[in-house]
């Protein structure tokens, strides 16, 4: 059964804006900016979520849909993506329509902090790239939590900061200087790229992000370094409520 509740909040509002207006070009710029190496990740995230079988999966932060769809190789007999900004939503339904995936994928415009489902819902759930604009880390895992089934996996795919010489000097380059130069020129939007990088260093990686989980209610949490350290999948179990 689905529940509504509102979206709202400063921050949420900023965030929805930002990715509204750069929904046209987000997913050349993914892939440019960082060389295809994105569905690299998503492939890697998509073979790890697969070995769970879920029936039904949810794909929080879902942006333009790309990880909701590579999804169907789950095997998922149902899958929905959430995502604050309705401009993103409207190019992922748009690439659900011209793949045939209606039946299977639904997009739904929604807040991670209040996901519109009832709980014990879902069997499995990924998050690649969003949980970094959650206004409240916490608050949006626990209630990922919430719409899981007991002991059944998040999964998140995640920038990190990587500490080996002399990738850590030349992705720090790339990622203050490059990405947001190119990525204003592009999608004409002077905050969104200068947020990225921004986002990615203040966000907690590594074991700190694995304390976070736990602190949400998550047993057995692990992770998977990518490509030096660049990217990581972090994976956690819903505790079972009794």
């Amino acid at each position: 059964m689905v529940k509504q509740y509102p979206i709202q909040s400063d921050k949420k509002n900023e965030v929805r804006a930002m990715f509204n207006n750069i929904a046209r070009s987000y997913d050349f710029l993914n892939h440019f900016l960082s060389f295809g190496i994105d569905v690299l990740w998503r492939k890697r995230l998509i073979r790890e979520i697969t070995s769970y079988s879920p029936e039904v999966l949810l794909d929080m932060a879902t942006g333009t849909g790309d990880l909701a769809i590579m999804g169907i190789k789950t095997g998922a007999q149902k899958i929905v993506g959430i995502d604050l900004a309705s401009e993103m939503i409207a190019v992922g339904k748009q690439k659900v329509i011209k793949k045939n995936l209606e039946e299977r994928i639904e997009l739904l415009v929604g807040d991670a902090e209040q996901i519109n489902f009832d709980s014990n819902t879902f069997d499995a759930a990924m998050v690649a790239f969003g949980v970094r604009n959650f206004e409240n880390l916490e608050k949006g895992l626990t209630e990922i939590g919430r719409v899981l089934k007991n002991d059944q996996p998040l999964f998140v795919l995640e920038f990190s900061k990587p500490k080996v010489f002399p990738i850590k000097q030349l992705y720090h380059f790339y990622s203050f200087t490059l990405i947001p130069l190119i990525g204003q020129l592009i999608s004409k939007d002077k905050n969104a790229y200068h947020y990225l990088p921004e986002s990615i260093k203040a966000f907690p990686h590594g074991k700190s992000f694995i304390h976070v989980f736990e602190k949400c209610g998550f047993v057995n949490c692990s992770y998977i370094s990518l490509s030096f350290g660049i990217a990581t999948i972090y994976i956690g179990h819903k505790q079972a409520i009794v």
